[in-house]
């Protein structure tokens, strides 16, 4: 409980992301793309992230639902 504390105050807010990666099925399926089969990564810090391509936004892995970033072709744009 207390390193999510740490990390809400101190933590990474992945405001940099790859291009979403779509992996192919098998036994090696990363963990970020176990939700929709698809990831990108946080270019600050590494982390894997499932994104949705129909909704072109990350999902939390907690909560399943979308959280409020938005699509990959805005954020290059601005």
């Amino acid at each position: 409980m207390i390193a999510k504390l740490l990390d809400v105050f101190f933590g990474c807010w992945h405001a940099r992301y790859s291009f979403p990666i779509t992996v192919r099925t098998g036994p090696r399926r990363i963990k970020a793309a176990s939700l929709t089969g698809t990831y990108v990564v946080c270019l600050d810090c590494g982390k894997e992230l499932p994104y949705d391509w129909k909704e072109m936004r990350v999902v939390s892995p907690d909560s399943g639902r979308s959280k409020g970033v938005p699509s990959l072709a805005t954020k290059e744009a601005a």
